[in-house]
């Protein structure tokens, strides 16, 4: 089947690649029937996780997260859907329980606007759950069958290992990332995404091949996980990113094999 990529789509790809580059690869590692679903998908993902550090405003912040709630209530209700570059294709490839899933995912989004830490664990578990976890159900489930379970516990896996990245980050940033930011808590951590990790890998036969391209943008979550467990100190040191040569023949493996 041929994909048509109009101007939305062609948009959508564009925002992708230019915000989220690891996620772009990935689909264009997908077939290309594909990538208009999981296009549009990854750039609400780049709009929504960008809306709250684009303003120095917390109303306005609430605003901009609360119009995209406001767009995934359209879908899920079937009515009149906003005419808007990412909204648009999406009200294409969203069912109304992906369309909740993802408004989950926007609304969980609100921590980020603000300087206070993670209650306790369950909330920082949840924070994953909603945000990275919803984020992979969608955009798999979108594509064809796959077991929640399994799309959580891979979801959750690949959400620590961006995390960890993004920790220096977001302590610039003034905010507090982790409860435990000690060497001990990080590989805690560390070690509990491992082995999520590990449990959505023995239930590979419950993703259909349909839906797996939506996992290849976990691609790179072994790895870091791998050696954060090995070496915390990297994660405060910012020392998490991978060469060229390696990404590119990591994730060439992963299509290759299926097995991510």
């Amino acid at each position: 089947m041929k994909a048509h990529f109009d101007d939305d789509l062609k948009a959508c790809a564009t925002l992708v690649r230019r915000a989220d580059p690891d996620r772009f690869m990935a689909a264009m590692a997908a077939p290309v029937a594909v990538r208009p679903i999981l296009f549009p998908i990854y750039a609400m993902n780049v709009e929504v996780a960008r809306a709250p550090w684009v303003t120095q405003e917390p109303m306005i912040a609430e605003m901009r997260l609360q119009w995209w709630r406001d767009a995934l209530q359209e879908i899920a209700e079937g009515s009149t859907v906003r005419r808007h570059e990412v909204v648009t294709p999406l009200s294409r490839i969203l069912s109304p329980h992906l369309a909740a899933q993802l408004d989950e995912y926007v609304a969980v989004r609100r921590w980020d606007i603000y300087r206070n830490p993670f209650e306790d664990e369950d909330h920082f578990e949840m924070y994953m759950a909603h945000s990275s976890g919803a984020l992979m159900v969608a955009s798999a489930q979108a594509l064809g069958a796959a077991d929640e379970t399994v799309l959580r516990d891979f979801g959750y896996a690949v959400g620590i290992a961006n995390w960890f990245r993004a920790v220096p980050e977001l302590e610039v940033r003034g905010r507090i990332p982790l409860l435990d930011g000690t060497p001990d808590g990080v590989r805690k951590l560390a070690t509990k995404a491992l082995d999520r990790l590990a449990s959505a890998r023995k239930r590979r036969k419950d993703v259909s091949p349909a839906a797996r391209p939506a996992l290849y943008a976990g691609w790179q979550a072994r790895h870091i996980l791998r050696r954060v467990s090995a070496d915390p100190g990297c994660v405060a040191a910012g020392a998490l990113a991978t060469g060229e040569i390696r990404r590119r023949a990591s994730l060439i493996w992963t299509v290759s094999t299926g097995r991510w």
